[in-house]
């Protein structure tokens, strides 16, 4: 803790991502937990839309330069110097790291600003799909960053089980498993699946391949004509800064040829989930995607696939489906299965999966993870 602030003072936490979006979507308990308390918080990220949003809710915000895509070494010692300068300046009492430059370079440069950090392993993305030289300088720089954090939280026990056998932490008794960051169980409630003559599924996420979305649109081009009452959405944003984004020209094909509904982007998935009879996410890895867990809390079966994340979700045949990562044909199989049970079925699955997301990611047990880190390294009662 910063020695010239009173204990009873407000705490400063810095919270830091490749994209404010993803603070602003996926934090929204832990922020209103932090400024209900009068802590103050500063989000460090490349700035978006949500600025202002995460600014109403009482966050004070900094823009980041990250080149997400690029390896440039020059690029990523311009995000450590930033961070640097930051931390130097504002003296946040912890740092919480989210995604993979912001845990490498502001896990290095908290540790040379004097600052205590967190880092939160939301996924290991390319490093762990691809065997490139990049993913192996990644995995290097992996080793020596976190030997910095005071705590490492992974989301899934794969991903932590990957950092452990591969000897990539130096200190691995800092390692904790979060099991997810958790869902607001008030804000999506559980809602009855909808009653009509065609049936809806939706992909929610970032438009990257490796969220499988080339899978499922060859999976819709399969089925269309065996089922035309199927409806085949996309919801998030296109070309993203992501060296796996896909582009508008291709999402726009996919729309010509009839085969995929894109629906653009949006703050809140609520309706898109209610208007849903099935969310797909075919990913080739994940840490635990909260677009599953929102969509399992308000009662819709899922199909995605058998890869760390996913399952620690989705119980296959319990709450949804598990198909084979890479294969549009496994993915096309799952949805034809999925279509042709009976909507009692469907609706027996929705609510397994209510009561699954409220046993295991309720929202309100992650924040009171982070309260009791803060109070570990603070001193500070939340």
């Amino acid at each position: 803790m910063n020695p010239s602030r009173p204990s009873r003072s407000p705490l400063h936490i810095s919270l830091v991502c490749n994209t404010a979006w993803a603070i602003y979507t996926y934090r929204q308990g832990l922020i209103r937990m932090l400024v209900s308390r009068g802590v103050d918080v500063t989000v460090i990220a490349p700035s978006d839309r949500t600025f202002d949003l995460l600014t109403q809710m009482g966050c004070c915000c900094i823009d980041l330069p990250v080149a997400s895509k690029g390896t440039s070494p020059r690029d990523d010692l311009r995000t450590l110097w930033a961070l640097f300068r930051h931390y130097r300046t504002i003296r946040p009492d912890v740092v919480f790291h989210y995604t993979i430059k912001p845990n490498i370079y502001g896990s290095i440069a908290a540790k040379l600003a004097g600052v205590a950090s967190v880092a939160v392993t939301t996924g290991l993305g390319y490093v762990f799909i691809q065997q490139s030289r990049a993913a192996q300088v990644a995995k290097k720089l992996y080793r020596f960053a976190f030997r910095f954090p005071r705590e490492i939280w992974f989301l899934n026990r794969d991903d932590e089980a990957a950092f452990l056998d591969q000897k990539l932490l130096v200190h691995p008794e800092r390692a904790r498993l979060l099991h997810g960051e958790g869902v607001d169980l008030d804000q999506f409630a559980f809602a009855p699946l909808p009653d009509r003559a065609h049936f809806t599924f939706v992909l929610i996420g970032r438009l990257l391949w490796d969220k499988g979305v080339g899978e499922y649109v060859e999976a819709a081009r399969a089925l269309r004509a065996r089922y035309p009452h199927a409806r085949f959405v996309l919801l998030g944003p296109v070309g993203v800064d992501n060296p796996s984004a896909i582009t508008q020209a291709e999402v726009d094909a996919w729309q010509r040829e009839g085969v995929i509904t894109y629906a653009g982007e949006a703050h809140d998935v609520r309706p898109f989930i209610v208007d849903a009879d099935c969310v797909v996410l075919p990913s080739y890895r994940e840490g635990v995607p909260r677009t599953l867990m929102e969509a399992s809390a308000m009662g819709r079966p899922i199909v995605a696939t058998d890869v760390p994340g996913c399952r620690e979700v989705v119980a296959d045949g319990v709450n949804g489906l598990l198909c084979e990562v890479k294969s549009a044909q496994s993915l096309t199989a799952k949805l034809a299965q999925m279509l042709d049970m009976s909507g009692e079925e469907r609706r027996a699955m929705g609510e397994r999966g209510r009561k699954k997301v409220a046993s295991e990611f309720d929202e309100r047990v992650v924040v009171e993870r982070y309260k009791d880190l803060l109070h570990t390294l603070t001193g500070v009662s939340l």
